[in-house]
């Protein structure tokens, strides 16, 4: 039976649902994701510019190369995160998150943010910080007349609280925490959610610590350092080829895993949870929709699906208690230390 999740009343939701449309807005009640923030130097973000006039030049080229940084992980973090393998019960072969939230009409993926996809989809690398800036105001001329067409009051925007950041549901985007929030991972076992942390925070770090300029080429196929930069593929291969082939073959496309072999060795695999992470030795990274789909196949019925999330819930706390153990083990060994 289809889920007809209900939606907040908040005000800048039924802004949402009335811009996006409600028969098209539900999915959003259909999809769980995780959300990680990236801190930025203190001052940088501004809601009312996107960038403050006042940030350092530093602070200026660290957004700029931190964002284009976290463009360039959006198709791996897909792949790796993949939780769920059904849609309703059925099997539909595809990252369902991603297709039935963010959406394409390129692609033919019917999603919350499809006709929208200024404010939904994965947007270009960033020139520079002005460029970066541009963009956050490109995607609010986007919103509100997305608005108009709608026939739903500007006005109510303001109301809701509608600054210049606010109409970003991307997967990559500057938050009013001053933050740069990367919103592109499934729901997950915290296992999993924390080695790609770990993936994202490890290669934020590289960036930092080496003063690396990210550089989206289009000559490059996977992450490449030379010198002080760090290449990237150009956006036409990363939101065309990669993201398509993450979100349909997965991180079993060759493609794909070859993608996430450099981002991983870019990261630094000697971390433990990347080591755990990483298909040196296997040949495989392992997904929790692989490991589903080695129990259930085909579609589910009711029950088998209520008997899923209770089984999902169980492992959940499993994972949630050896996490805690381990973590007052090591909290005790630095006391006798």
């Amino acid at each position: 039976m289809p889920l007809e999740p209900a939606v907040r009343d908040g005000l800048d939701y039924r802004v949402q649902v009335s811009t996006v449309g409600p028969e098209r807005f539900v999915d959003a009640g259909r999809c769980a994701g995780t959300h990680l923030h990236l801190e930025l130097q203190a001052g940088t973000v501004d809601e009312g510019a996107g960038i403050s006039a006042t940030a350092s030049a530093a602070a200026r080229e660290e957004v700029s190369n931190i964002y284009n940084l976290a463009t360039a992980l959006d198709p791996a973090l897909v792949a790796l995160t993949r939780s769920c393998p059904f849609f309703e019960g059925s099997r539909t072969g595809l990252a369902v998150r991603t297709v039935h939230y963010r959406g394409s009409a390129i692609f033919g993926w019917e999603g919350v943010y499809t006709d929208l996809s200024q404010v939904g989809a994965l947007l270009p690398y960033a020139d520079d910080a002005e460029h970066l800036i541009r963009q956050q105001f490109d995607r609010y001329k986007a919103w509100l007349d997305a608005m108009d067409r709608a026939g739903v009051e500007r006005r109510l925007f303001a109301e809701a609280g509608g600054d210049l950041l606010r109409p970003a549901w991307n997967p990559v985007r500057l938050n009013r925490q001053g933050t740069l929030e990367l919103r592109g991972m499934d729901s997950n076992y915290p296992e999993v959610t924390l080695a790609a942390a770990a993936m994202i925070l490890g290669a934020a770090e590289r960036v930092r610590q080496n003063g690396l300029e990210v550089v989206p080429d289009d000559g490059v196929r996977a992450f490449e350092v030379t010198g002080d930069v760090l290449r990237v593929p150009g956006f036409g291969r990363l939101a065309g080829e990669l993201l398509y082939a993450a979100v349909t073959g997965g991180i079993g496309d060759e493609n794909v895993s070859t993608y996430v072999d450099s981002i991983l060795e870019f990261a630094g695999v000697e971390d433990e949870r990347l080591a755990d992470f990483y298909r040196r030795d296997t040949g495989i990274y392992p997904t929790t929709e692989a490991e589903l789909l080695e129990v259930h196949d085909g579609h589910l019925s009711e029950d088998e699906g209520l008997c899923l999330v209770l089984d999902a819930c169980d492992e959940l706390e499993a994972q949630v208690s050896h996490l805690s153990r381990s973590q007052r083990q090591e909290e005790e060994r630095a006391d006798v230390s």
